[in-house]
């Protein structure tokens, strides 16, 4: 396993607007999570918690300070394979049916296409979605949505998983599988898995808790990872 961190951010921040009406998403956080990593980032509604996210993705972009990738790679290497995000709102291509979204980023990887699809296949079974695989996403309720897309992630086994209150559309048996299975394709692979959640029982599963409020980060608990505010 590699000792560099799959993710480092260095005094970033991220502000949103500009002049009287703009707003500080996250303010001069450095952190890293190491390979094989296990951390919740725990805060209430709009604390920073996705914005956080999308940045370790390289979704975003910072205002200030840096985010780089140093056991994977330049930013542009990161997808389709290297980072698997778990999106908090819809995420699947509505023309796609299931198991074409949850094969998507290894067809885009240019895996053949069975081994794709017995990829999507395959982790859509551990979600118990199998009998979904050939419906639209327009066809799902909002929680088949959300393990559509964990399933998505489970099949690309990334190295860096970072998810968006994934439990957060679930009931409780649901939101436990989702979580056993995350944690699970992480220690087969050796993945990092970085959570945001506002559930305590999902955070207690993670060996690393960092706290955010109005953008400041800080460790409330941690033995993996680090982060200063």
């Amino acid at each position: 396993m590699t000792s560099e961190p799959v993710v480092r951010c260095v005094d970033v921040s991220r502000t949103y607007g500009s002049g009287e009406t703009a707003v500080v998403a996250v303010h001069s956080v450095s952190c890293e999570v190491d390979a094989g990593g296990r951390v919740a980032i725990v805060g209430p509604s709009g604390s920073g918690k996705s914005t956080l996210l999308h940045l370790m993705a390289g979704l975003d972009e910072p205002t200030s300070g840096t985010v780089t990738w140093p056991a994977l790679g330049d930013k542009a290497a990161l997808r389709p394979r290297l980072v698997g995000v778990v999106f908090q709102g819809p995420s699947l291509l509505p023309p796609l049916n299931v198991e074409e979204n949850v094969a998507l980023p290894l067809t885009l990887a240019a895996t053949a296409p069975g081994t794709a699809a017995d990829a999507a296949r395959t982790a859509l079974a551990q979600l118990d979605l199998d009998g979904l695989a050939d419906r639209l996403p327009e066809e799902l309720s909002g929680g088949q949505t959300q393990r559509v897309a964990v399933a998505r992630v489970l099949a690309a086994r990334p190295p860096l998983i970072l998810a968006d209150e994934p439990t957060g559309q679930l009931d409780h048996v649901a939101g436990a599988l989702v979580m056993d299975l995350l944690l699970a394709a992480a220690d087969e692979t050796g993945a990092a898995l970085v959570v945001s959640t506002h559930d305590d029982a999902v955070a207690d599963r993670l060996a690393s808790r960092w706290q955010i409020a109005d953008g400041e980060l800080a460790v409330a608990d941690t033995r993996e990872s680090s982060c200063s505010a």
